[in-house]
């Protein structure tokens, strides 16, 4: 099964004034066809609670879709916001895009 896999790269700060564009963005994506959405966020200083709020909105929605909603790349921060509000048990987070690639290689 080939999957339509879309990333997308926010940068700075995800927080009340980036998130609804972010979701805006990823809704699009899914329009489009996206099968799996890898959110790379290699660029990403800080998410403040808007922020995680909306990848948790939109990790349910993709799950109710039937589809796959991954991050990679996340700083020490992002890491440490994860952890301590269990999100990283809820997302699939990847070390960076060659691991998610390697990963999407084994299911396909």
């Amino acid at each position: 099964m080939s999957s339509n896999i879309q990333v997308i790269e926010p940068a700075g700060i995800l927080d009340s004034t980036k998130a609804e564009v972010f979701r805006q963005t990823v809704e699009q994506l899914l329009k489009d066809g996206a099968e799996v959405i890898l959110v790379d966020m290699k660029e990403i200083t800080f998410i403040d609670s808007s922020g995680l709020g909306t990848l948790v909105v939109l990790l349910k929605n993709m799950r109710g879709l039937n589809r796959t909603f991954c991050i990679c790349s996340i700083n020490e921060q992002v890491r440490m916001l994860f952890e301590l509000t269990s999100m990283d048990r809820v997302f699939e987070v990847y070390d960076d895009r060659q691991a998610f690639e390697a990963a999407m290689m084994k299911v396909s």
